[in-house]
């Protein structure tokens, strides 16, 4: 038999063009057998300049740090910023009582957070275990359309079952705390987030003001944001307050504009044509439009607001944070369990809560709930009802003898897993083997090539990576190193990129073969959806109960923790980017007798090449919000700096390690940053 003729398509490749959109090389997918021999990788590569400047680079970098042997930044460039931070801390609790800004502005938003969110948890206490309960599940069946239809049965039944579970846990009160700072953090989030959106929906200079404050507070880890506030509102339930509020604002600012600059242009001509004012195409037209996108904000405010109340309790939060940061703080699992069980199962109840709602708004067959005037009284009477019915039983708190202690099994199961499983395991080795090898063989010689490469040389390395996305981002990039340094943080700061990368580099392996299965192959993605729907919607914080479990703490336990929080949006974005690549791109690679390999690699691969790139932006800023929350389980470096800065009120340490962290945060988002085109493609 005769061999198969040469593919033109897939064993030639084609010359590479630019787009005038983003700069990125692209394929085309005619290949003429005119054209000649097509060039080899040699030679592209030669013809890439910023690939040909990168390597030159790491070539210098490389070098650098084999001749010297030490990267230390010179004394002589850095700048005392501990001082002036403790001077400041001192000024700030000398005048807290008497200075003007204190009394006529900062003590009265304090004053109003604490007397709001106390007012809100007596009116949970006062409708008892009952009340409370039947208050959630009531709206939980009202957002899924408040009938008998299955949306509306299974989301009243998750609320049942989530408070339940929080009540034979023994977390009622604190669980109660939490959802009385939850509600009046989400209120006003929610409420400057939608004006702060209306304005940039409607008016294209506030979208021009706003988008890179937005884009900014995106990747800035949440730790940043209670250091601040704890400045000017000590510890406790104002900086928490106002440090959620702020950190959750941005989705609801972000989708509400998207809403509203999203319209249908078609029904406002035709509102306009009927006469209809500004505000009255407003009132009628964008924000009814604009619903689906406020109601996933909306969802996106809950989700990190308990997210940063729960992390919120090292600063007096309360509440199950508390009870979760106690046990840590110990390596008590079994103490910190039923805390982190609670958490989840309020963030699975909030979540599909609010997608109900969304659900119910865009199900055509949904049909409408009664008129408001009906359900409404008829819900607060079953409320008030529960209330009046545990007052009369005298059952206003879980009772006790309802409760199941579940620390000592746990504890026992933890003790079993380290014992039996840590290590001697044939052939595997164990959890604390691979902890330590990791350690040993990853992170340790990350660290030491980081800390034996020249500043200069790494200052460099880092323009040229952002050099793809711009100056700007080159500018941002070298100052963000130059502060880290100033301040005399530098190798603390290369200890903590290290174990970024190291858990990044795990995320990406993983994410990208997950997702690449899932999109694949129909069946896996049905199965990991639902794990990846609960994965996304678990707080930082519950992150790190089962690493410590699995490996007593530590660096690698950091790193552990943020690959397991980071993977759910790589796999999802990679799926996404996979299954939305034309079909008819992969109909001709089929046709002319392509592999599923080659349809992989040569078609699928380069037309996702957009959310590729987003997923690992998006796994940069989620790995290092985890690696920094790792400090207070050993991860050690600027993590344990912000810990014990907040901890001990040292915060001339705290903040500037903080400071060091935003740095951080900026350099990898702006080196991994797609191109505004890309990004936009991949999102689309």
């Amino acid at each position: 038999m005769s061999a198969a003729p040469p593919n033109p398509v897939f064993e030639k490749t084609d010359r590479p063009r630019r787009d005038a959109a983003d700069g990125d090389d692209v394929r085309t997918v005619r290949t003429d057998a005119s054209d000649g021999a097509a060039p080899g990788p040699w030679a592209r590569l030669a013809g890439n300049p910023r690939a040909m400047l990168l390597i030159a680079a790491v070539l210098v970098a490389i070098v650098s740090a084999a001749l010297t042997g030490s990267g230390a930044w010179p004394a002589d460039l850095t700048v005392d910023v501990r001082s002036p931070l403790d001077d400041l801390n001192r000024w700030l609790v000398d005048n807290r009582t008497t200075h003007p800004l204190f009394l006529y502005f900062l003590l009265h938003i304090s004053n109003s957070a604490e007397s709001s969110v106390d007012g809100v948890f007596s009116l949970l206490e006062s409708l008892g275990f009952i009340g409370v309960t039947v208050a959630a599940v009531l709206i939980a069946w009202y957002a899924g359309g408040a009938g008998l239809r299955r949306r509306a049965l299974r989301t009243a039944a998750t609320a049942l079952a989530t408070f339940a579970v929080i009540g034979l846990l023994g977390m009622w009160e604190p669980a109660m705390e939490t959802l009385a700072l939850m509600i009046v953090a989400v209120a006003v989030a929610a409420l400057v987030g939608a004006l702060l959106g209306l304005a940039a929906g409607l008016s294209d200079r506030c979208q021009r003001v706003l988008r890179p404050v937005f884009d900014t507070m995106q990747v800035l880890p949440a730790f940043s944001y209670l250091l601040p506030f704890v400045l000017l509102f000590d510890i406790g339930i104002p900086s928490v307050f106002v440090a959620t509020v702020i950190y959750a604002a941005p989705p609801m600012a972000r989708l509400t504009a998207l809403g509203l600059r999203g319209a249908d242009a078609a029904a406002l001509e035709a509102s306009a044509s009927l006469g209809a004012s500004p505000w009255q195409r407003l009132v009628t037209a964008r924000l009814p439009l604009a619903r689906k996108q406020m109601l996933l904000g909306l969802n996106q405010t809950i989700m990190m607001c308990l997210s940063m109340v729960v992390l919120a309790s090292m600063i007096g939060a309360g509440g199950l944070g508390d009870e979760i940061f106690t046990a840590l703080s110990t390596v008590d699992v079994g103490l910190a369990l039923p805390a982190g069980i609670a958490v989840v199962l309020l963030a699975i109840w909030l979540d599909r809560t609010t997608a109900a709602a969304g659900e119910q708004l865009e199900d055509p067959a949904a049909g409408h709930r009664p008129t408001w005037w009906v359900l409404w009284p008829g819900i607060v009477a079953a409320v008030a009802g529960g209330a009046v019915l545990g007052a009369v039983v005298g059952r206003k708190e879980w009772p006790e003898a309802w409760t199941v202690a579940i620390s000592e099994p746990v504890n026992t199961v933890v003790d079993w897993i380290e014992r039996e499983l840590g290590s001697g395991v044939p052939v595997l080795g164990g959890t604390l083997t691979w902890s330590e090898g990791f350690a040993n063989y990853v992170i340790n010689p990350v660290r030491d090539a980081l800390l034996a490469t020249p500043w200069w040389a790494l200052l460099l390395v880092a323009g040229v990576l952002a050099l793809r996305t711009g100056w700007k981002a080159v500018v941002t990039v070298m100052l963000s190193l130059a502060a880290i340094g100033a301040m005399g943080l530098w190798d603390r700061s290369l200890d903590t990129l290290s174990q970024v990368l190291a858990a990044l580099v795990v995320t990406l392996l993983l994410g990208f073969a997950v997702g690449i299965l899932a999109a694949r192959v129909e069946r896996v993605e049905r199965i990991i959806r639902p794990v990846l729907d609960i994965m996304q919607t678990m707080p930082q914080f519950i992150y790190l109960i089962p690493v410590i479990a699995l490996f007593s703490g530590g660096r690698t336990a950091a790193v552990a923790a943020a690959v397991v929080y980071a993977l759910p949006a790589v796999v999802r974005i990679t799926t996404q980017g996979i299954r939305q690549i034309d079909p008819s791109a992969l109909e001709a690679a089929r046709s002319l007798g392509a592999g599923t390999g080659q349809q992989l690699r040569q078609v699928q691969l380069p037309l996702a090449r957009p959310a590729l790139q987003l997923a690992v932006n998006q796994g940069v800023v989620l790995v290092l919000a985890i690696v920094v929350i790792g400090g207070m389980i050993g991860g050690g470096a600027l993590g344990v700096d912000v810990v014990r800065g907040l901890a001990k009120g040292d915060l001339g340490l705290g903040m500037t390690a903080g400071i060091a962290i935003v740095c951080l945060g900026l350099l990898l988002d702006r080196i991994s940053q797609p191109s505004a085109a890309a990004k936009e493609r991949a999102l689309s």
